[in-house]
């Protein structure tokens, strides 16, 4: 152990100072306050922005290709399937799924209460995995039976309450077309998704009734619905798809379709980093506020090291090493506090949200361990760094005073 390490240990760890404890104390909290709560915003933030956008790419899909025309409506203007692109887009290991979908507005009307809706109508080779976690009540539609899924919808925990629907009950739906049409369904199943834009909007039905009520021949569809393995490349994903595709057709990703939302989660990571800079502000401030009391406090130790040859730099390391002990304690015990309950709420949801307000029903937490690294080497190194300016008081302590200071 050198001179520097040996001293900074006893004045630390050591002291029988009252004054000096209490405001090692209160570095030490600084710290651990500072840390925690930065660890808990970036895994809150992080967990709110992956559970909101599964929630929506788990709905909507990542990509959707459609005609390429103006129509800005629910009714999708039909196209012929084509093999040749399904079958690229298969082999493109980038792409996890691709399914046919349509989709066409109605009115239902159940226990004199109607509400607008949009029927997103799917078939049998539809993606169901996301559906069946938020699923309240019921069961996905069931196409091995052709006719009899013509007859069945899934409806959201949204409208079921608005129209005081529950499972197993039917209703007639109507579709505003020249003629009017109107069709009876069998609810057998309640989703809840959690997001508004979808819950109030959508329900779930067959996409061969979609086609039915169009006049559309059996090979023409409203778009297909697209899933990719790395959400994060989505954009070049979709230039990728965009190279493949017929030139009748075009591909929206999920974050066009729902940009509001996206843009909104964009700005959560503006707010984090505020909280950081605030946090890291506080804590470096605690330690430089602790540093120049210990340094005024051992005036006296200061000079006679002077006296006896300690160089300005000697007596500096003394200090800094002093204060990285106190920063070290405080960033594990600020892991132990942050770490500790974002794993808690992770495992218990103990800590809940309102839904309607937030999309989901208790804070969501997701761990990254990489963040929490980078998180505990930036507060020391930041706080180490800034601390070599107030550390440098001691060049101006005379020797033959500091002796004398008591």
């Amino acid at each position: 152990m050198n001179f520097a390490s040996f001293i900074a240990s006893r004045i630390s760890f050591r002291s029988k100072r009252t004054f000096s404890k209490m405001i090692v104390r209160i570095a030490i909290a600084g710290i651990m306050l500072g840390l925690g709560v930065m660890i808990l915003s970036v895994v809150i933030v992080k967990g709110f922005k992956n559970e909101i956008r599964e929630k929506i790419r788990g709905f909507a899909g990542d990509i959707q290709v459609s005609k390429l025309d103006l129509n800005a409506s629910y009714e999708n203007s039909p196209f012929a399937v084509g093999d040749t692109f399904i079958n690229k887009c298969k082999a493109n290991k980038r792409i996890a799924t691709i399914a046919p979908y349509a989709t066409k507005s109605g009115i239902i009307k159940a226990h004199n209460e109607i509400e607008g809706v949009v029927m997103k109508g799917v078939d049998a080779t539809y993606n169901w995995s996301f559906i069946k976690t938020v699923m309240e009540a019921g069961r996905v539609i069931d196409f091995s039976d052709s006719v009899k899924a013509k007859g069945e919808i899934m409806i959201s925990q949204y409208t079921a309450n608005r129209l005081k629907l529950k499972l197993g009950e039917d209703f007639l739906m109507y579709f505003v077309q020249e003629p009017l049409r109107k069709r009876k369904f069998k609810i057998v199943g309640i989703f809840d998704v959690g997001v508004e834009e979808v819950d109030k909007t959508f329900v779930i039905g067959d996409l061969s009734l979609i086609k039915r009520l169009n006049n559309w021949n059996d090979n023409q569809i409203g778009g297909y619905e697209i899933r990719v393995t790395d959400f994060d490349n989505l954009t070049a994903i979709n230039s990728n798809i965009g190279d493949i595709i017929p030139t009748a057709l075009k591909s929206v990703t999920v974050t066009e379709s729902y940009q509001t939302v996206f843009d909104w989660l964009q700005l959560l990571d503006v707010n984090t980093r505020i909280i950081l800079i605030l946090m890291l502000l506080v804590a470096v401030i605690n330690m430089i506020s602790a540093l120049l009391i210990m340094i005024l406090e051992r005036t006296s130790m200061i000079g006679m090291f002077k006296a006896m040859g300690a160089t300005n730099w000697n007596i500096q390391q003394i200090f800094l090493t002093n204060a990285f002990y106190l920063i070290g304690l405080g960033l594990i015990l600020g892991n132990l506090f942050g770490v500790g309950l974002g794993y808690f709420q992770f495992k218990t949801h103990i800590f809940t949200l309102d839904q309607s307000s937030y999309y989901m029903r208790f804070v969501p937490i997701q761990i990254d361990w990489a963040d929490i690294v980078l998180l505990n080497v930036g507060t020391l190194v930041i706080c180490l760094v800034v601390l070599i300016i107030p550390s440098m008081l001691v060049s101006s302590i005379s020797p033959v005073k500091a002796i004398r200071f008591k």
